[in-house]
């Protein structure tokens, strides 16, 4: 199977709000079988499903299926900041200790700084499901403008990673899922301001940070 190249919009029925900011997301699926069409890949549908739920911004997404080969995956990431000008990248699997589990490394010989909370929040999160959530090696870096951050492979853990963990009685949030902090962190770089409907996801800005309402 070829790679997945063809850039999308928003999910239909998802109902952007117009005067937000446009945001590029790349959105990444490294997987050997599925991208020689052994089976079907659940790591884009399932990127693009939870950010179209979570954010108001209009969205452009750049999918791309690879297999898991370093070299690859790095030029990958590079093209979708450097030349696709992607403000977010969002990579889904090759995370483990397995030996062709290898994103972490391309994720980090793309970096210009590495921010390690993300890792550390989300290997948190998974602990509250599996003890096995200690082999995953995911990390974040930012490039350029861009921020990238690698999840786990599986459309639910994709999903309670970014939206965090709430009690099954009440609903209410127990730990915070990582994407709360990436509005404010793209803030910082340079990226656009993105904003997110509280009940999916509450991003965390300090008070300095927040746009005013609008009228």
């Amino acid at each position: 199977m070829p790679d997945t190249t063809q850039a999308s919009t928003q999910p239909m029925g998802s109902s952007p709000d117009p005067r937000c900011d446009a945001v590029r997301i790349g959105i990444v699926s490294v997987s050997d079988r599925a991208s020689s069409g052994v089976y079907e890949d659940k790591g884009l549908p399932a990127l693009q499903d939870w950010l179209g739920q979570a954010l108001w911004n209009p969205l452009s997404f750049e999918p791309r299926l690879i297999a898991d080969d370093e070299a690859n995956i790095a030029q990958t990431l590079r093209d979708l900041v450097d030349v696709s000008g992607c403000d977010l990248v969002l990579t889904t699997g090759g995370t483990g200790p397995a030996l062709r589990d290898v994103t972490p490394e391309a994720t980090l010989a793309v970096a210009h700084k590495e921010m390690p909370g993300f890792g550390e929040q989300m290997r948190q999160i998974s602990l509250h499901f599996v003890p096995t959530a200690v082999l995953s090696r995911q990390v974040a870096v930012v490039r350029g403008k861009a921020l990238i951050i690698n999840l786990p492979g599986q459309p639910k853990a994709i999903a309670e990673t970014l939206g965090g963990v709430k009690d099954a009685a009440t609903g209410a949030q127990t730990v915070p899922g990582i994407f709360a902090a990436v509005p404010y962190c793209i803030d910082l770089i340079g990226g656009p301001y993105i904003e997110t409907r509280q009940a999916v996801c509450k991003a965390f800005r300090p008070k300095h940070a927040l746009r005013p309402p609008r009228d």
